[in-house]
């Protein structure tokens, strides 16, 4: 893990689990409307300039941040969260510029994702190139 950590390294699966079941209602909302349509793709500037690079993707940054550890319930290494901070904090501005067809706010379920970082004291690296 990173020097930008707490509790020794631990992971703090109660405060995740709570921020989880607090914001289930549009969790689930998101996971369930998504139709893996890929319509969003091109919204993304990131996206667009990184090489169609599927990991800038608005729908894969929320399904591969906030959708998997609402899947697996909070209960994650550190190893997944160091992925997952890099997901919404490094492939993500923020910009709100993704579009959904489906109106899945994408960038508030990304925001969520790095809520859960913050909580567990993981924030993005400014010396990663």
């Amino acid at each position: 893990m990173s020097d930008n950590k707490n509790n020794n390294g631990k992971i703090d699966t109660r405060t995740i689990q709570s921020i989880l079941k607090e914001n289930k209602k549009q969790i689930k909302l998101g996971l369930t409307m998504c139709a893996h349509c890929s319509l969003c793709a091109e919204s993304c500037f990131l996206y667009m300039s990184r090489d169609l690079d599927p990991e800038y993707m608005p729908s894969y940054k929320f399904l591969h941040s906030i959708g998997k550890l609402y899947k697996k319930k909070g209960k994650v290494s550190a190893g997944q969260l160091e992925k997952m901070r890099d997901l919404v904090f490094c492939n993500c501005v923020l910009c709100t510029r993704c579009y959904c067809p489906f109106g899945i706010d994408i960038p508030s379920l990304i925001t969520l994702g790095r809520r859960v970082c913050r909580s567990q004291g993981l924030f993005r690296e400014y010396d990663k190139a």
